[in-house]
């Protein structure tokens, strides 16, 4: 699973919308959609920030883990 698939299903899992993410993040609703999209890659702190909020590695997010609570 590519990384833009799980940033969007830990979204998903927690009945966040992309305006919601985008507020926690302190980007745009367009840049949350880019990065779901696979348009665009977040940067590494906001991929820091996503582990943390979302309490997973960064490994899991980057596809190279596919276990969340290494």
């Amino acid at each position: 699973m590519k990384y833009n698939e799980r940033l969007r299903n830990l979204r998903e899992d927690l009945d966040m919308t992309q305006t919601d993410v985008a507020k926690l993040f302190n980007v745009g609703q367009k840049t949350v959609s880019n990065w779901e999209s696979g348009r665009n890659e977040p940067p590494y702190d906001i991929l820091i920030k996503y582990a943390s909020f979302f309490n997973v590695t960064t490994d899991y997010l980057l596809g190279i883990s596919d276990d969340p609570q290494k």
